[in-house]
């Protein structure tokens, strides 16, 4: 048999193993998951420490072995989401606790966590707005004059928005088209290049950017803007939010009769989907100061109901 050559043999050396990459991009990941595992062991560590838990108490509730429960406080184990439930029941603490991205919450933090959660969605509705109330950065008597709008999709936003800016006498702001020219990207090129995580971000720049700027306004914020719990709750604090309401139908008869054709040409079942986007975000888009629901009436009809909830604000 022919022997291989030496230079060979150094190819087949430096190959790396099937699915790993050592990029910088990889090794940056890595790093990244380190961290995060080390957060998660110390989040466990502190809450088993205040139930005055052991490791081997811990480990015998939740069905794993104390020497794997110590190495995933300390970092080293890669535990499943099944494992990780099973902490949490233990501790008696909510798994998005623990699995939360950031340092281990005071446990204050965990109090109100636990308090909230009992809370049925009516009082926590309330629960909210009295938090944004008594810690938001602006307060009511500002909040009047900076007016957000909130919606999917044809609810209406840029045309109510701007005809209410020109009644008011302020600037008339659409969000995404700020953001358009703070990067020079288009919303689609933005997507591509840096998904969605990276417009969550520049959203919540230029969100930042604007109340800096502008004592008053007229917002037309992304219908997906309600997604992004940062960036939402920044909104409700600083503005006077209103959430233009129509049925799916009319949301899509509006954008087709603008000329976007892409709900019909990229989704047979575009009216479903619509469907199911709007139960998704309803419950947070309830959250807003005030709802208009602009089905069945004339812009005429719609600027004039605008007006009154801003003089009743």
């Amino acid at each position: 048999m022919p022997r291989r050559s030496s230079s060979s043999k150094s190819k087949k050396r430096a190959r790396p193993a099937r699915g790993q990459s050592t990029g910088p991009r990889s090794r940056q990941s890595a790093t990244s998951m380190s961290s995060y595992l080390f957060q998660l062991g110390e989040k466990i560590r502190a809450v088993r420490s205040r139930r005055g838990l052991t490791l081997q108490q811990l480990g015998k509730q939740c069905s794993l072995s104390a020497r794997f429960v110590a190495n995933v406080e300390l970092g080293r184990g890669n535990i499943s989401v099944t494992g990780l439930r099973a902490i949490a029941c233990a501790l008696d603490m909510p798994i998005e606790s623990l699995a939360a991205d950031g340092q281990p919450a005071s446990p204050a933090f965990d109090q109100s966590t636990a308090f909230l959660r009992k809370l049925p969605p009516s009082q926590l509705r309330d629960a909210h707005k009295l938090l944004l109330e008594k810690f938001g950065s602006t307060d009511v008597a500002a909040r009047r004059y900076r007016v957000a709008l909130i919606g999917l999709r044809g609810a209406g936003k840029s045309t109510l928005g701007s005809l209410l800016a020109q009644v008011l006498r302020v600037p008339f702001i659409e969000l995404d088209k700020q953001i358009e020219r703070d990067t020079g990207l288009t919303l689609s090129i933005i997507f591509d290049l840096y998904g969605a995580g990276g417009y969550r971000r520049m959203e919540r720049e230029a969100l930042a950017a604007v109340l800096a700027k502008h004592p008053r306004f007229v917002l037309a914020a992304g219908g997906s803007i309600v997604s992004d719990p940062v960036t939402y709750n920044q909104l409700l604090g600083d503005c006077f939010t209103i959430w233009l309401r129509a049925k799916p139908e009319v949301h899509m008869a509006r954008v087709l009769k603008q000329g976007d054709r892409r709900p019909i040409a990229q989704s047979r079942q575009a009216m479903r989907d619509l469907r199911r986007i709007l139960w998704s975000r309803e419950a947070l888009y309830r959250q807003a100061d005030a709802v208009l629901e602009t089905s069945g009436q004339s812009i005429k009809q719609s600027l004039q109901a605008l007006a009154i909830l801003h003089r009743h604000s």
